[in-house]
């Protein structure tokens, strides 16, 4: 069994939103923006901290986090002065406030609306249990948030590029728990305009 430290998650949240036009995270969405989605869930998990990584549209993304209903205290805001780079940037900047005792961070991206929060529950037991990280998967493709679980955590600093924290999944092979989620959101993301609700 691993330790007993806090989890964290990080949000993702400094993409330009080029395919999408610009401003995808403040596109009205389900009566609010479409990062108030992910934000629900993100501060739907049992962790310590919510970390939002903002970059392009920096301060209107900051101002919609803060406003988010859902959002309470224990939002912390950063920016990756990089965040042109890739998402590798942004967790670098999310990976550097996690705390020595932190067990996991969940890794979620703000432009996805439609995560389940019952899928948060067992991914933290499987890396409790033991896992590396865990995943959901739904159709037999994985899908977000990963949990990252502590031992891999220094690595999250040394990302680069777009990829994300895929690389680090896809060298875990079956040591990766894979879990199975109750439905699509763990797939569902907004790239363009057309991926939005009419």
């Amino acid at each position: 069994m691993t330790g007993v430290g806090a989890f964290e998650a990080i949000v993702l949240a400094a993409g330009s939103g080029s395919r999408f036009g610009g401003g995808k995270l403040l596109a009205p969405y389900a009566g609010g923006v479409l990062l108030d989605s992910a934000l629900a869930a993100a501060f739907a998990a049992p962790v310590r901290t919510v970390i939002v990584v903002t970059g392009a549209d920096g301060e209107a993304v900051a101002a919609a986090a803060r406003a988010c209903p859902a959002v309470d205290g224990r939002l912390r805001l950063v920016h990756a002065q990089d965040h042109a780079e890739g998402m590798g940037a942004s967790l670098r900047r999310a990976a550097a406030e996690l705390g020595p005792d932190c067990a996991g961070a969940f890794v979620l991206l703000g432009d996805m609306p439609r995560i389940p929060h019952a899928v948060f529950a067992p991914l933290i037991e499987a890396v409790r249990a033991g896992a590396p990280a865990a995943a959901p998967v739904f159709d037999s493709q994985r899908g977000h948030p990963a949990l990252i679980g502590a031992a891999l955590l220094p690595r999250l600093l040394t990302l680069q590029g777009d990829a994300g924290a895929r690389a680090i999944l896809k060298g875990l092979g079956d040591r990766l728990a894979l879990i199975e989620a109750p439905d699509d959101g763990v797939l569902f993301d907004v790239d363009e305009r057309g991926d939005l609700p009419a």
